[in-house]
């Protein structure tokens, strides 16, 4: 099993190497974390070097803080102090609280782990309060921005291959019209491919679930247009989009995309490839559909989660009447 590009092996060898500066028994019992988020888990890649990232800051102030470096009961023993002290340290640095936050997260579950293995518990970390963060609303597209970007005519006029203007329409179509992440998007095989009779398609989202998303039917037509005219031939198991060399498509090619008709259109710099996932879920829930359908279609984990649409549609409704009512002026 890997974790986030490094094969997870026993031995203070690779140990030492992913996690300098600290004793080497601690050292190991992060490498065993990271092997058990990656296995039993399932956790990403990109949260898997996010977390090892965290720690291995974490263990670095450790070493200076404590002017030596740590070890399984250092780490156990940790003071509130201590925790805050690298808080104001991380501060210092200028990074955010979500940033901080997130990193503090990765800290708690690394000792979790500590503390299942029988190797102490670090009650500090738990003492401590967290920065808190303003949890702020997602900014969907109006519908009619929402279509304009998905549709074929917004790029009339870009000096780039036919072929080319037709799969960032395919893929933002896909974005909007089945409320896909970016990632999920162009995780798409060609066999899976959501056209002609095939009306849906099956994902594999956050935390490796999969779920079949219904592909409503110009979607369908969108990614129809880009296969007529796509000049590679790939097989089944290959990518759906394809770059300019017929390789897998990076999502940083549809941001730029989307910059483009961000610039083309009007809209907002809010107007982003995943703005349109929000816009999915927005504007199914302003037609009445059902909270747990969406939960469902977007792979929320929680109903929580999703409920957090249902702020969005108030926040919109609210600004309809202050500007439409004769009585909110």
């Amino acid at each position: 099993m890997t974790a986030a590009g490094d094969t997870i092996t026993d031995g203070a060898d690779g140990d030492d190497l992913i996690f300098p500066g600290c004793a080497p028994a601690l050292a190991h019992e992060a490498r065993r974390w990271l092997a058990h988020l990656a296995g039993e888990r399932r956790a990403s890649p990109h949260t898997l070097d996010a977390y090892k990232r965290d720690l291995r800051q974490f263990f670095r102030f450790l070493a200076a803080h404590l002017g030596e470096a740590p070890d399984v009961a250092a780490f156990s023993g940790l003071q509130p102090a201590d925790v805050r002290a690298y808080m104001a340290r991380r501060r210092a640095e200028g990074v955010e609280s979500r940033s901080l936050l997130r990193g503090l997260a990765g800290i708690r579950s690394f000792a979790r782990h500590l503390e299942r293995e029988g190797r102490g518990k670090a009650s500090a970390l738990g003492a401590v309060r967290t920065p808190k963060i303003a949890r702020s609303l997602p900014k969907p597209l109006s519908a009619s921005a929402a279509r304009a970007v998905a549709s074929s005519e917004a790029r009339e006029g870009e000096a780039r291959p036919p072929w080319v203007l037709a799969r960032d329409a395919a893929v933002l179509s896909l974005l909007y019209g089945a409320g896909l992440r970016i990632s999920e998007a162009l995780s798409i095989t060609r066999a899976q491919a959501p056209c002609g009779a095939v009306d849906s398609v099956t994902v594999l989202g956050k935390g490796r679930k999969m779920r079949a998303v219904p592909v409503i039917a110009p979607v369908r037509a969108a990614i129809d247009s880009y296969l007529e005219l796509c000049p590679y031939k790939v097989g089944p198991e290959g990518p759906l989009f394809v770059g300019q060399r017929g390789g897998a498509l990076s999502p940083r090619i549809i941001q730029l995309a989307m910059e483009r008709l961000r610039s083309a259109l009007g809209l907002p710099e809010t107007a982003t490839p995943h703005a349109l996932r929000h816009s999915f879920a927005t504007h199914l829930l302003a037609r009445g559909g059902d909270l747990r359908t969406i939960q469902e279609l977007l792979g929320h984990s929680s109903l929580a989660t999703t409920q957090i649409y249902t702020a969005v549609d108030s926040t919109r409704l609210l600004d309809a009447w202050r500007s439409a009512h004769p009585r909110a002026r």
